[in-house]
């Protein structure tokens, strides 16, 4: 059993794979995640890089009526991935040196996915609109004559 800071951890990063699919933060992440997966081996390497990859399309592949469902799925597949590498390791040395190496992985690849949150290009609006950008906002408009 991993202590709750590994899981914090894992989650995380299953958070961060579901966070940069599409955007231009992907390619970096996709790669740094495969390296730490890989941890030596291409094989393994090139194997995680094909996962990431089937994940990716898949969210990409989400309608609007079951993409949060897709999302929470693979977000917790790459968690539970994660929790399983760190499981896995031979003492408590290597999964802290493996999770030292995570924690910077998603740390290089945060700045560029918080900065895409908050990109805004490209819309037209006609008539009443409300526009928010951001993370975890929540917003309760009502246009028209109150009820």
């Amino acid at each position: 059993m991993l202590a709750e800071a590994m899981t914090v951890l894992a989650a995380a990063g299953g958070s961060a794979v579901v966070q940069a699919a599409g955007t231009d933060a992907w390619e970096g992440l996709r790669s740094r995640l495969a390296r730490w997966f890989g941890r030596g081996d291409a094989a393994r390497e090139q194997g995680e890089l094909e996962r990431l990859e089937r994940s990716a399309a898949e969210l990409e592949a989400a309608d609007p009526g079951t993409v949060d469902r897709v999302r929470t799925r693979q977000e917790a597949v790459w968690t539970t991935r994660i929790e399983t590498l760190l499981e896995d390791l031979a003492d408590d040395d290597q999964r802290s040196h493996a999770a030292d190496l995570l924690r910077q992985l998603l740390a290089e690849a945060a700045p560029a996915a918080v900065a895409e949150t908050g990109l805004v290009s490209g819309n037209t609006f006609s008539g009443p609109t409300a526009f928010q950008a951001g993370n975890n906002n929540h917003q309760d408009v009502r246009f028209g004559p109150q009820p």
